[in-house]
């Protein structure tokens, strides 16, 4: 099986760097660039959505990237099982593409958060709710445009299905709305597809997987259940 994690790289990308060294540093994975304009994603064992300002987050985050010509590849390979991960703008990018249901709006202060924030996993059946079990993770967030929206009947499935994997609560796992730093609807910071191979999440664990960086290294677990669904 080829081991390489593709990384797709759009206009106005900036943490594929940050990616490609955390997986090459940490976990000694090759990554591979796919350009937006291409239209296969090639031989990879999954495909990571990173974040950034793609097209200058333009009419709405992700919404333009959404209709780049890799989009529809990756969709394709998605409904097969191929894991994928969009982190802030990447999670942006699969609502947009309805990879992932519900959107990301503006943050309820209207202003850019950046800060670290604390995670409870939630219950589901997919291999993430699975390997990170009842914990809370602390990992950073850097986003304009994090306010997660569902409907009610969307937020029902997501419920139901168990496809939420993080909300956002104090240390100890509380979840209210003192502790929801966007307005996201039920808290949520992240979610999986019905079938649990897509996930998107706001946070960037990216940035919390160096040691001397100060930021916990608490973004290593998650990365670590990527993997291991791209069986790395």
């Amino acid at each position: 099986m080829n081991k390489k994690i593709g990384i797709i790289r759009f206009p106005g990308s900036n943490c594929d760097r940050d990616m490609i060294d955390v997986l090459h540093d940490i976990y000694q994975v090759s990554s591979a660039i796919i350009d937006y304009r291409s239209t296969s994603i090639g031989s990879v064992a999954g495909v990571i959505v990173p974040g950034g300002f793609s097209y200058g987050d333009y009419l709405r985050a992700g919404a333009l990237a959404s209709h780049a010509p890799i989009m529809l590849e990756l969709a394709q390979q998605a409904g097969k099982g191929l894991p994928v991960l969009g982190i802030c703008n990447g999670f942006q990018i699969l609502t947009e593409a309805r990879l992932l249901p519900g959107t990301l709006l503006k943050n309820k202060t209207r202003q850019f958060i950046c800060e670290t924030v604390y995670l409870k996993v939630e219950k589901g059946s997919s291999l993430y709710h699975k390997s990170l079990g009842q914990a809370c993770l602390n990992m950073p967030i850097a986003h304009g445009e994090g306010n997660y929206a569902i409907d009610d009947s969307g937020l029902k499935k997501l419920h139901d299905q168990g496809q939420i994997l993080f909300k956002y609560a104090s240390k100890s796992g509380v979840t209210s709305e003192e502790f929801n730093p966007n307005g996201s609807r039920a808290n949520i910071a992240g979610i999986t597809n019905k079938q649990g191979n897509v996930l998107g999440l706001m946070p960037h664990p990216e940035r919390a997987s160096y040691e001397r960086l100060n930021t916990g290294v608490d973004g290593r677990v998650l990365l670590s259940s990527f993997l291991s669904l791209c069986a790395i």
